[in-house]
């Protein structure tokens, strides 16, 4: 499969997944939702298009994001992931997204020491994730993405209680 394919078909599973959160998992009100990897905020205005009325708060390095995908003030933190994650580290989030893998397995091997335990502690009961890389946490539980989603191109869970 070509790369072009590969991002085409890793962007609609994002989509698809990220629509049917929408459309079935039920939030809880006033909960916020947290984007691992705003990147050039392609994902983030979906999600702020789709949950319009929810905090929004996202994660980089540093801001490349267009213009126009820009968290609002005091939701956006820059910094390296790991460390500027962890004063979200409080149990309150509603849904966690987090496409901030690589596609190098070494580097991608690095970010799954500390991303998986992150995401399970950002989450409060019965939250959702969503991710590029697979969560291997005992308080996550693994869930079925969409039958038309290949194996392993997404991975989808919900916080135990």
């Amino acid at each position: 499969m070509s790369r072009l394919d590969s991002f085409i078909n890793r962007m609609s599973a994002q989509r698809d997944m990220l629509n049917h959160i929408r459309d079935h998992c039920e939030l809880p009100p006033e909960s916020t939702i947290l984007e691992i990897g705003l990147g050039n905020g392609r994902t983030f205005n979906h999600i702020r298009e789709n949950f319009p009325h929810r905090r929004i708060v996202a994660f980089d390095r540093q801001l490349g994001a267009h213009k126009s995908s820009i968290p609002d003030d005091g939701n956006l933190v820059l910094g390296e992931i790991d460390r500027a994650g962890k004063p979200f580290m409080t149990g309150e989030a509603a849904f966690v997204h987090a496409d901030i893998g690589t596609g190098y397995p070494e580097k991608d091997a690095v970010t799954l020491t500390w991303l998986p335990s992150m995401v399970a502690a950002m989450l409060l009961p019965g939250g959702y994730a969503l991710s590029g890389l697979p969560l291997d946490n005992a308080q996550l539980q693994p869930l079925p993405v969409l039958p038309h989603i290949e194996p392993d191109r997404y991975f989808f869970y919900r916080k135990i209680l």
